[in-house]
């Protein structure tokens, strides 16, 4: 029979578990929340009129409904009080130490049969439950902040946790409006186990000056979709509870990939811990302030002050596929004379007809005049004959990702280019230098690396090699920012900036599914709910297809030898099988034939 819960305890009033009295209380339960002593009592009420009195001036919740929500919620200073609760739910600071002696307190005060769940986002459940004489009713119950909003719920069984004891607490959190995903006792569970890595990878990046806090937070914002970029996530977390979950995984996992960079034991020491100070990778208006002010290295502009910047009018895309239509396009709309060079005729003329066909439902959708769509098309001249770039003032190659195509062209490039013309790669993946390597002018080549649809995708990640001239990088840079992109600055290594964030993080999915921890759609469903992705790992892997993943990923691993990078096994096996994604109708999961 399932388990009634009508009246619930909470520890802990802190943001956390004031944001977890506060949906308790929403849904009709009646909840004792005890703090340590008075002071806290206050300013956990304090948190709780706040967070209701915002819900009321949003139209969320009526002035009635929050204080019917506030009269539910009675608080304490003595844990005895909660002997009457039906389940208890610990939300004190992420200490072992700490948290085991509350559960070991409230195994003596509560009846038997009730369950005692714990909030830790990283400590071993196991290790909480041995403190207890009940190890098989306590769970690990996840909640994500803030928690009236997020709705993921990661409800972690131990070995020894009773089966009815985690259906129950699934169908509780069912009741409460949230998505549970049920899992094993695992450092960092699912969401945290995925998303810290990615986290102190970027924040490695920072640390090593590969990129500027403000380029991997657009990177990752314009060229994923995510909601904050990583280092402005660390703050918001707090880089203190940012390494100790870091901490956690590493003595669990051995993975150098979760070693924390010594940055955050720096930042830690000094005091830099986020938000809550008001100042971490960012400075912020004053302590727990979300608004971010200009600080010493806030940049003044896209483009560097001190550079000159080359005159580019007329441009030619070498290639006719895709990204090279995409790139034509969003050159002309600007304002660019473009020559596009194909194979063949046939080929240029379907390319053009292609722009021409992209255009006419710019101008249908109300984003493009007539005018404007005859205009584009005018500076648009096809040709086949690769000595027609010999006066344009920068050609962008967009062919085949075969390193030996690549150098070939370019190598024609620097004979019939003009002095000065600036070349680039738009490849996502093989290094920007060796395509310099094939001309007499390296410090004139460059990479534009455009997202697919380039049209659509606002980030353009601009790869300067050890002997791009600095000229042509801020030259690229103006284009971008005169095309309506957001250029991002990066070295000329393996995966550039958003590559080499986002593709360790999918594999660790994959390793994830691998090891039986966890399902595709738990998985999906807790990077989605919790973490506010655009789409789940596998979601992502089926998309962009699972042998140019596998391609990325082995680039990465020839790069930078980390273990962690190494591809998963089965990521392998299934591009072996042929199961490519969406594409061929089956990869991580099977889509219906278009």
């Amino acid at each position: 029979m399932t388990r009634e819960f009508r009246t619930v305890g909470v520890v802990g009033l802190g943001t956390m578990g004031a944001g977890i009295v506060e949906v308790f209380a929403r849904n009709g339960l009646q909840v004792i929340a005890a703090e340590v002593d008075t002071d806290a009592v206050e300013r956990g009420r304090a948190h709780l009129q706040t967070s209701t009195e915002r819900a009321v001036g949003r139209g969320k919740l009526s002035q009635e409904d929050a204080d019917a929500l506030l009269g539910r919620i009675t608080t304490t200073t003595s844990l005895a009080d909660l002997a009457d609760a039906d389940l208890v739910v610990e939300a004190v600071p992420e200490s072992l130490e700490l948290k085991g002696r509350m559960l070991a307190d409230l195994d003596r005060i509560c009846r038997p049969d009730v369950i005692l769940a714990s909030n830790t986002s990283s400590l071993s459940v196991t290790e909480l439950s041995v403190r207890t004489g009940r190890p098989s009713k306590v769970v690990g119950m996840h909640f994500f902040n803030p928690a009236p909003v997020q709705k993921l719920v990661e409800l972690v069984r131990t070995v020894v946790t009773e089966p009815d004891v985690v259906d129950d607490m699934r169908s509780f959190a069912e009741s409460l409006g949230k998505v549970p995903v049920v899992i094993g006792d695992r450092a960092g569970f699912i969401a945290n186990a995925l998303l810290f890595g990615y986290l102190n990878h970027a924040a490695r990046m920072y640390e090593a000056h590969y990129a500027s806090r403000e380029d991997l937070g657009a990177a990752m914002r314009y060229g994923c979709g995510y909601p904050m970029g990583p280092l402005a996530l660390l703050d918001l977390i707090g880089l203190d509870t940012s390494y100790e979950i870091l901490e956690t995984m590493y003595r669990q996992s051995r993975n150098p990939l979760h070693a924390p960079t010594p940055l955050l034991k720096q930042m830690m020491t000094a005091g830099l811990l986020g938000r809550k100070t008001g100042r971490g990778f960012y400075t912020y208006a004053k302590p727990h302030s979300s608004e971010v002010v200009p600080d010493a290295l806030t940049p003044s502009g896209t483009v560097p002050e001190d550079v000159p910047v080359r005159d580019v009018q007329r441009v030619g895309v070498l290639g006719t596929g895709t990204m090279a239509s995409g790139i034509v396009e969003v050159l002309a709309k600007a304002g660019l004379d473009v020559v596009m060079r194909g194979r063949s005729d046939s080929k240029v003329d379907t390319a053009v007809a292609g722009i021409r066909k992209a255009l006419d439902k710019a101008v249908v959708r109300g984003r493009l005049t007539e005018p404007e769509r005859e205009a584009a098309l005018a500076r648009i001249t096809g040709t086949t004959r690769l000595e027609d770039f010999a006066d344009v003032d920068l050609v962008i190659e967009a062919v085949a990702e075969e390193l030996d195509v690549k150098r070939a062209v370019f190598a024609a490039l620097d004979e019939i280019c003009k002095p000065g013309a600036i070349l680039a790669t738009t490849t996502s993946s093989l290094p920007v230098v060796e395509c310099a390597a094939a001309t007499s002018r390296p410090q004139d080549v460059v990479g534009l690396h455009f997202f697919n649809p380039a049209p659509a995708m606002k980030l353009v990640e601009v790869v300067s090699t050890i002997t791009t001239g600095r000229d042509v990088a801020a030259t690229a840079l103006a284009l971008c920012a005169r095309l309506g992109k957001v250029p991002v600055s990066c070295g000329d290594r393996a995966g550039f900036i958003v590559n080499a964030l986002l593709f360790p993080y999918l594999n660790d999915a994959v390793k994830m599914l691998e090891a039986h921890y966890a399902t595709a759609d738990d998985i999906d469903a807790a990077m989605k709910t919790g973490c506010a992705l655009p789409m789940g790992p596998f979601e992502l892997l089926d998309v962009v297809g699972l042998d140019v993943s596998l391609a990325i990923e082995r680039s990465l691993f020839q790069e930078f030898r980390l273990s962690g990078f190494a591809p998963a096994p089965l990521l392998e096996h299934l591009v072996t099988a042929g199961r490519l994604g969406r594409k061929t109708g089956h990869g991580f999961r099977d889509h219906a034939a278009r």
